[in-house]
């Protein structure tokens, strides 16, 4: 594939890859009859995290030890709510997830927090669902949200949505769209597609390439000529920063497209790992980010008290136990229905403010940030409340 990126973005591909697998293909969703356990409001509730360790690989260990710190976390930071919080193993694997998360329900926890990985968090779904168990899973893979299993990952909908209308507010509304030839481009596309009829843009055209070096050197210069047709405001790019974000933006800087003169949008993270920022391509260049302020505290805490930076994916678990925490603290025993869980003002987390969506989705405050000489500057603020601005 992308051989020039192997030894200078290990550290990236690895971070990409857990993204990856949080949406991989699923099955379909929970029961959609699932409304939540009740809860006795004057004792401890008993929380279920299921975290990826028992697998063997040692990604998946840092990853479990970081989402059960974030978590225990998010417990000493609440004030007046009592959670007992019972760890599961998954071994990252679909079968053992399933079975963990019936064990949990057997030990009477009265929601399931995690897994991360979408098959596992489907297959946890399917296998409380007749339990009346809600499920809020880590994975960011849309598909398997609904019924029972929510999802709490960042998701390409919510991310294309806030840059579209970022974008059309700032007269960038003609958007060309530009997607890698798999699963996650074409699921990609399809979200920035939709924001864009969303958010009253048009759509300037769709081109892709194949997920090779070679695919995408060849793929190039035609989507140059499209851009400098006259009729393209933005490009929105799907490509990451462990794939062919690298060398298409500088082929396409060569070809004579650039953020001086067309505005880059960008569907994932630029800022991982910071390197990125360095890159001549991405100048100039937007993408959406958490609340960087609040992302900063959550990192300097976790590492004053861990010894080490938390996993990227780790703030999830916090923001899992915080909208718990505050529904049981509202003292209603329906608090984990689904009900409580969508109350449309949301919740606050390490990563801002999120809501969970009927549908299973979610919805962050998102900050729009800009690449200004190998530095993410914030031109949009993320909302503090959903009656802020890119909602």
């Amino acid at each position: 594939m992308f051989d020039f990126l192997r030894n200078p973005r290990a550290l990236a591909s690895r971070v990409i890859a857990v993204f990856a697998l949080l949406w991989l293909a699923a099955c379909q969703p929970g029961g959609m009859g699932n409304t939540g356990q009740r809860i006795d409001t004057s004792a401890p509730v008993k929380v279920a995290l299921l975290v990826p360790a028992g697998s063997g690989n040692s990604g998946d260990e840092t990853l479990a030890r970081a989402l059960q710190n974030a978590a225990n976390m998010a417990i000493a930071d609440l004030q007046g709510v009592r959670i007992d919080l019972q760890i599961y193993n998954t071994a990252g694997q679909p079968a053992q997830a399933a079975a963990m998360a019936t064990k949990a329900v057997d030990n009477g926890a009265k929601i399931i927090l995690g897994p991360v990985y979408a098959q596992s968090a489907n297959a946890v779904g399917l296998a409380v669902a007749s339990r009346n168990v809600n499920v809020l899973s880590f994975s960011n893979n849309t598909d398997i949200a609904g019924g029972n299993v929510f999802v709490l990952g960042p998701t390409f909908p919510n991310t294309a949505n806030r840059l579209v209308s970022y974008a059309a507010r700032q007269g960038k509304r003609r958007i060309m769209v530009v997607h890698e030839q798999t699963t996650a481009g074409e699921v990609g596309a399809q979200a920035i597609q939709s924001a864009i009829a969303r958010n009253g843009a048009s759509l300037a055209g769709v081109s892709s390439y194949p997920f090779s070096q070679q695919g995408v050197v060849d793929a190039t210069p035609q989507i140059a000529t499209q851009v400098k047709s006259g009729n393209v405001d933005a490009l929105f790019l799907t490509a990451d920063t462990a794939g062919a974000l690298p060398l298409l933006t500088q082929l396409l800087s060569e070809q004579g497209v650039s953020p001086a003169t067309t505005q880059y949008l960008g569907l994932t993270r630029w800022d991982i790992p910071p390197a990125t920022l360095a890159l001549p391509g991405v100048q100039g260049g937007w993408f959406a980010e958490p609340d960087p302020g609040l992302q900063a505290q959550f990192v300097a805490r976790y590492q004053a008290a861990y010894g080490s930076a938390p996993h990227p994916i780790a703030g999830l678990a916090y923001d899992g136990i915080a909208a718990i925490g505050a529904l049981v603290k509202s003292g209603n025993p329906n608090a984990l229905t689904k009900q409580g869980l969508t109350q449309p003002s949301g919740f606050v987390g390490v990563n801002g403010v999120f809501r969970l969506l009927p549908d299973g989705s979610n919805e962050r405050g998102l900050a729009v940030a800009q690449v200004q000489n190998g530095q993410a500057v914030v031109v949009d603020p993320a909302p503090r409340s959903f009656a802020g601005a890119g909602f």
